[in-house]
């Protein structure tokens, strides 16, 4: 479940340096909600992406992703060297090598393979490449969330198969077939049309909103891949889940749909 942006305040801060950008060296960098390790982890960047630093503090930097999301990181996880990401390709989850050092490392989904990385098992793919093959379709969509998601646990914050929450999942598939969302649940109900809450008008690629609090604010989203079938990462599952709440559901999925309040088409 995913709500809206943490306070990443803390303590005064200190004046940063000039805004620069850096790469993230780390395969998966969390970013937490205060400078320190032991606070909320918000989301996560992966290898080879760019985060802007706009403020920074005893070995923590705070950090802006490419989706305007902020928070904190710790500088262990960046790399100063921004030249080599480009020509980066795409991490459909690998196994690299790389060619200075020979050491091998695995990538998850969504990371970027830098060229000097050799891939020795899994794939990549270069930017040129993915409009041809994950177009973006609401069937191809949910075939990709079904394909590289499932079996992932949840992990709040997470945004990869090793564990992601609900709309770190949307985002990643979102984002493979070329269409861009914003990290959280309720950032992502404010996009696109709005739906009747009947799923005979549903279609593959549609998102789903729900709400447990009284004041109806969303905090999960799920993913619909056929009227009758929907997909999300619940932490009530355990993580990646196939829901068919129309047909003889279980008690899960009838709480489910009773706290269901918005529906959106955003392709």
């Amino acid at each position: 479940m995913r709500t809206g942006h943490a306070d990443v305040g803390g303590d005064a801060a200190i004046e940063p340096p000039a805004m620069m950008i850096v790469a993230v060296g780390a395969a998966v960098a969390p970013v937490h909600a205060e400078p320190r390790a032991a606070s909320e982890q918000v989301t996560q960047s992966l290898a080879g992406h760019l985060v802007t630093v706009i403020e920074a503090r005893d070995g923590w930097r705070r950090v802006r992703l490419a989706d305007g999301y902020e928070g904190w990181m710790h500088e262990g996880y960046l790399d100063a060297h921004t030249e080599s990401v480009a020509g980066a390709r795409l991490s459909l989850g690998c196994t690299v090598r790389d060619t200075a050092s020979g050491m091998e490392r695995a990538l998850p989904f969504g990371a970027r393979v830098l060229r000097r990385a050799n891939i020795v098992a899994g794939e990549a793919i270069a930017d040129d490449e993915r409009p041809r093959r994950f177009p973006a379709e609401g069937l191809s969509i949910a075939s990709s969330a079904k394909r590289w998601f499932f079996g992932a646990s949840y992990q709040w914050g997470g945004i990869t198969p090793w564990g992601a929450d609900c709309s770190g999942m949307v985002q990643a598939v979102f984002a493979l077939h070329g269409v861009p969302l914003p990290r959280d649940a309720r950032q992502q109900a404010e996009l696109g049309t709005h739906l009747l809450l009947s799923h005979e008008g549903w279609r593959a690629g549609d998102l789903l909103f729900f709400s447990e609090r009284a004041d109806g604010r969303i905090t999960h989203v799920a993913l619909v891949a056929e009227p009758g079938e929907l997909m999300h990462v619940a932490i009530g599952r355990g993580g990646f889940a196939v829901e068919h709440p129309f047909e003889a559901p279980d008690s899960y999925a009838v709480a489910l749909m009773g706290r269901l309040r918005e529906a959106r088409r955003v392709l």
